[in-house]
């Protein structure tokens, strides 16, 4: 991207600079410290899971009738370490172990993805139920699926199933994908065929994982499949996404009416840069939050979009779109991992850059400032902005440094992190924000996108030869933490 040249791209920094390919002028928003909470014990009722993703662990990607995703097909090259998902956890054989380690943790709740060309291997069949089952839908697909949803049950663990978590089946992409206004059609067929048939025992869904990750990433960026590096591409990949939510939440409420239905954003506050270019580094911030959180937000809770991100979608936006894609939530999905730092520079497009955190902060292994009064922002927001509503924090972790050797199983460090998150939380919720639970990313250290097998943000550890699973010292404290309700301070 033209703002990325003369910088080392990471994760955060091609996310940031892309947007800033697009975009021009907003409103501020500033850091809020928060006060330590007077309580440190949660609610009986409060949710207690780990979250995952098909692609980065079931492996297994020619079983049973299985179509090819846009990261079947993304260059290995482009993978830090070279790998590929093709075994990644072998979670598509072993799901029924994976479903004992979230059981055995007390834990009553796994934000699992459906991998959408398991279902639709094509992407584009006509999809219509006949007297046999459904036209244009692999059955071994569902059945697998059945049979994962059967297993959680069986052990008191409640499936949380997002439908896209990005692997988007090829064909559709060579069909143009989120480009095309019919992906979104296309979306919402398959979510009504997952929700029709195996809505009788699966009851929680989740939409839509990080549209902005994958808009951004994927489009614009290139370093997420399906590869492209477009700025043209980022208004319509947002619009469709949020249409495809829309037509999906319409659906699904059509076949039946007794499913929980929510969608997550990967939500992050946006920060100015200091200096004696304040106010313009704030103007720069302001665009930022615009596309990244606004851009997805406003079309589901206000039917809108903010003004910088509809002068980006305007072209695809058509007449009633805004209907739909402002659909009730049951609840809201957050990710949060760390704040935006952005800066005006008269250079870029549009004069929006990156910025380094503050000096001196502490840095995850992706360069990214660890900032729990990041999530407390981003939770009061929602209170305030949005109607407060009910929200789970469907994932939140860290990972181990960048390394091809073996994981630390004695990770003090997630420990510590995951505690100053949490007490973000129960700050939040004294102060009104409507929070019902904690996924934490991720049970079992996985295949990391473009990171590969060197970003490990797992409870449990496993041998990539093997595949033994062994749990760390995390894994025994979220426990404990899962059972009791109670944070503790040490």
């Amino acid at each position: 991207m033209l703002v990325l040249m003369t910088m080392q791209i990471t994760r955060r920094h091609a996310a940031l600079g892309a947007v800033g390919a697009a975009l021009s002028a907003c409103a501020p928003q500033g850091a809020s410290p928060f006060a330590a909470p007077r309580s440190r014990t949660f609610p009986d009722d409060f949710l207690w899971g780990v979250a995952s993703a098909a692609f980065q662990t079931e492996g297994a990607l020619a079983a049973d009738g299985r179509g090819q995703s846009v990261w079947d097909v993304f260059p290995r090259e482009r993978i830090h370490d070279g790998s590929d998902a093709s075994v990644a956890c072998d979670s598509y054989r072993r799901f029924s172990e994976d479903v004992g380690l979230i059981a055995d943790a007390g834990l009553k709740v796994h934000r699992l993805s459906i991998a959408w060309p398991r279902i639709v291997p094509d992407g584009v069949g006509a999809l219509r139920m006949m007297p046999a089952g459904w036209a244009g839908v692999n059955q071994a697909g569902l059945d697998h699926y059945a049979r994962v949803v059967d297993a959680h049950l069986e052990r008191g663990v409640t499936p949380y199933a997002t439908l896209f978590h990005w692997d988007l089946p090829l064909a559709l992409q060579e069909r143009g994908g989120w480009r095309e206004r019919d992906t979104a059609q296309r979306f919402a067929d398959y979510a009504a065929v997952v929700s029709e048939t195996l809505g009788d025992r699966l009851k929680h869904f989740v939409v839509l994982n990080e549209a902005a990750v994958h808009a951004v990433l994927g489009h614009v960026v290139g370093e997420h499949a399906p590869g492209q590096a477009d700025a043209a591409l980022l208004g319509p990949a947002i619009h469709h996404q949020n249409l495809a939510q829309g037509m999906a939440i319409q659906a699904m409420r059509a076949g039946r009416g007794d499913l929980t239905i929510g969608t997550t954003m990967a939500l992050m506050p946006s920060r100015a840069a200091g200096g004696w270019l304040a106010p313009l580094h704030r103007l720069a911030a302001d665009d930022f939050d615009e596309v990244w959180n606004g851009a997805f937000l406003d079309p589901v809770f206000k039917g809108s979009y903010p003004k910088t991100a509809l002068g980006m979608v305007e072209s695809v936006l058509r007449e009633g779109d805004l209907t739909v894609t402002r659909q009730p939530l049951d609840f809201l999905g957050v990710n949060y991992y760390a704040p935006s730092y952005m800066r005006f520079d008269r250079d870029a497009p549009s004069h929006l850059a990156p910025a380094d955190p503050p000096p001196g902060v502490t840095l995850d292994a992706f360069g990214r400032h660890i900032d729990p009064s990041g999530l407390f922002e981003v939770l009061t927001r929602l209170r305030d902005a949005y109607g407060n509503p009910r929200v789970i924090i469907t994932e939140n972790g860290c990972s181990d440094p960048f390394s091809d050797g073996p994981a630390m199983i004695d990770d003090r460090f997630r420990i510590e992190y995951v505690r100053r998150h949490l007490e973000a939380v129960m700050s939040a919720m004294e102060a009104g924000a409507n929070i019902g639970g904690y996924f934490h990313w991720t049970l079992i250290d996985n295949w990391e996108w473009a990171e590969g097998y060197r970003s490990k943000f797992g409870l449990v550890a496993m041998d990539r030869t093997t595949g033994v699973r062994t749990p760390k010292a995390s894994y025994a404290w979220f426990k404990a933490l899962a059972e009791s309700g109670e944070l503790t301070t040490a």
